[in-house]
């Protein structure tokens, strides 16, 4: 049930006509309390959508009563209209929450607003606005699995995942499928708890697992206007957990969201882990990965299921990490392909006609590692993205 596993939400997924074919694409999550703690995450580019405004002023009070999603529109760079779009939206889901058949004690600044879909276009407010009325109208508290579709834009599946604790749960929903790259990806993320939180801790426990999730996926290099993760906690399980566990099962469903996402990455035929080891520090370890990772030649040997290491060994030289060019090695599904910055094993012996790939690079400088996500560059990608504007 994604967003309504935990105690205290309810969700719906709608079709508004903001798509074609009468998919469904408005999604409400409504937190019912008792308490309305929030924490939240947003786009690193300095280009942002109407709605990462409006959320991270929202966010300042403290408080998110509901988050109101669409896709087919990312009100993104439609200047001060879209501002105003965005701000008319949230005062429309208050205003239906609280005429609706349980009715909230809610304002628009309660709302944080989130969208997704094509660049530069206004949002058709006369379709997204009764959209928003009928959500409303749906909640259910079984509802997650229809939000979790109503956001999809070239997805192919929708993402959820869930993870318990002892009497208290998480949940979360996401949505993208590329524009992948940190920070964080083209990606929605709602994330519920039913734990007693404050905003300080579900502050320091989303900001830890994004670093070591979403902050690691890395499909294609390139980074959105409209990234946002939210995290919602209702305090309703009345179970205060131990910042540590906490911070575990958000960053659990933070890793399995995070996976789904690079799983379904727009024409990926590989799903590539690279693990970079004996780093000086960790920035070196994610520098060296996130390079490899955002390697073209890399990504194309791959998908032509070539274990090319000179490829890899030539990214990783144009990094700042410390290294020694002879000391490097590097194995391909577990096949030390390059010992010491020269061929060894026989890269013939390396099977790559699976999905799964894993690229291990160790320094030998110090203990330090990371891991970054990634695919490989197929036709197919190609092909998406010239053919559908996004």
């Amino acid at each position: 049930m994604s967003v309504t596993a935990p105690k205290g939400f309810r969700a719906s997924g709608v079709a508004a006509g903001l798509k074609d074919g009468g998919r469904s694409d408005v999604a409400l999550v409504v937190n019912d309390g008792p308490d309305f703690t929030v924490a939240g995450v947003f786009t690193g580019n300095r280009v942002k959508a109407a709605p990462v405004l409006w959320s991270e002023q929202v966010l300042k009070g403290g408080i998110v009563r509901a988050v109101v999603l669409n896709s087919g529109g990312a009100n993104a760079c439609t200047g001060s209209q879209g501002f105003r779009d965005t701000h008319a939206t949230a005062e429309h889901t208050a205003a239906a929450l609280r005429a609706a058949a349980r009715p909230m004690l809610i304002g628009a600044g309660d709302v944080a607003v989130c969208s997704t879909g094509l660049i530069g276009e206004l949002l058709p407010m006369d379709k997204l606005l009764p959209g928003v009325t009928h959500a409303a109208k749906k909640l259910t508290a079984d509802g997650g699995d229809a939000a979790a579709e109503a956001i999809m834009t070239t997805d192919t599946v929708a993402k959820t995942a869930v993870r318990a604790g002892e009497g208290w749960s998480v949940g979360g929903m996401a949505k993208g499928a590329g524009m992948l790259a940190p920070a964080l990806a083209t990606m929605l993320v709602v994330i519920t708890t039913d734990a007693v939180a404050g905003n300080d801790a579900l502050d320091e426990a989303l900001r830890e697992a994004t670093r070591l999730t979403f902050d690691r996926i890395d499909s294609d290099g390139c980074m959105s206007t409209n990234d946002t993760v939210l995290l919602l906690a209702s305090g309703a399980s009345d179970v205060q957990p131990e910042q540590a566990e906490l911070t575990a099962a958000v960053t659990a469903v933070c890793h399995d969201l995070a996976q789904q996402l690079i799983a379904d990455a727009e024409g990926a035929t590989k799903h590539v882990a690279i693990e970079v080891h004996g780093a000086a520090s960790e920035a070196d370890a994610v520098e060296v990965g996130r390079t490899v990772a955002r390697n073209n030649l890399v990504k194309t040997a791959l998908f032509g299921n070539d274990p090319n290491w000179g490829r890899i060994l030539a990214a990783v030289g144009t990094t700042k990490a410390a290294f020694e060019p002879d000391r490097i090695d590097v194995a391909v599904n577990g096949v030390w392909v390059c010992k010491s910055g020269a061929a060894a094993e026989d890269r013939s012996s390396v099977d790559l006609t699976g999905r799964d790939v894993n690229i291990r690079i160790n320094l030998h400088e110090a203990e330090m590692s990371a891991t970054i996500w990634t695919t490989d560059l197929s036709h197919a990608y190609v092909h998406e993205n010239s053919a559908y504007s996004s």
